[in-house]
């Protein structure tokens, strides 16, 4: 995965780029480690917790270019 979409699975993202964790909690998206996560995209996950799912997966891609660009 060279890119975050709102399409993109919640758990694998997670476990591909352990470093967007903290981006999931700054929004208050807690439950990445929960069951539902691994059946979840990132905007399904954002729109359950009220959060803006394009400012979430800007961010997200924000902290893996730096990982994705080496």
């Amino acid at each position: 995965m060279d890119q975050i979409t709102k399409d993109s699975n919640l758990l694998q993202v997670v476990k591909e780029f352990p470093e967007t964790i903290p981006v999931f909690m700054s929004f208050g998206l807690g439950c990445i480690g929960c069951a539902v996560a691994k059946y979840e995209t990132v905007e399904q996950g954002a729109n359950g917790h009220g959060i803006n799912a394009d400012a979430l997966v800007e961010e997200l891609n924000k902290v893996i270019s730096k990982k994705v660009s080496k």
